[in-house]
């Protein structure tokens, strides 16, 4: 990666942690919110060796337009088309009912573009991760067993796209409780 490549990579984490300032996961902590995406750019980047300056972008900045105030315009601004446009591959329309945003995650997988498949493989490792780890108080048993199943289903319309990052999922998800 050179220079130019690491200044954008180190903007987006800037602007994804300042877009998520005042946000908490929900996991038993309630950790910083700014902790999902930079894991997800750890998975990427350190564990699938993912060096593609533009997905570790998307990676860092993938929750903005979906969980903040940020517009895909303002991205679109700041980062460029390329990268507004793979984050909003990857986003959920909110304005859905949460049962119709989870079936289209899993319709619309098997079509994304490569580098949304990585963002999408990377946010599923993370989430099944601090679902095992740390689950949100809120959640019984049967709601968080619910979850990883739907993750694997998503997945399963990514296979192919990275075999070190569905190994990845894989352990992730044989953790289900």
């Amino acid at each position: 990666m050179d220079q130019a490549d690491f200044s954008r990579v180190v903007d987006a984490l800037g602007f994804a942690a300042h877009k998520h300032r005042d946000q908490r996961r929900k996991d038993q902590e309630a950790s910083p919110y700014i902790n999902h995406p930079i894991a997800l750019m750890r998975v990427l980047s350190l564990e699938g060796d993912v060096r593609d300056p533009l997905v570790l972008c998307a990676a860092l900045l993938h929750d903005t337009v979906e969980d903040t105030e940020t517009t895909p315009e303002e991205l679109a601004e700041r980062f460029g088309p390329e990268i507004r446009d793979l984050v909003m591959e990857v986003t959920d329309d909110k304005r859905l009912p949460k049962e119709e945003r989870k079936r289209l995650q899993i319709q619309r997988a098997g079509g994304a573009s490569e580098r949304a498949r990585l963002v999408k493989l990377a946010d599923k490792i993370c989430n099944l991760r601090d679902m095992a780890d740390s689950p949100p108080h809120s959640w019984d048993l049967r709601r968080r067993r619910e979850y990883f199943d739907w993750a694997a289903e998503v997945i399963s319309r990514l296979r192919g796209t990275h075999p070190e990052l569905e190994a990845l999922f894989d352990r992730a998800y044989a953790r289900r409780p």
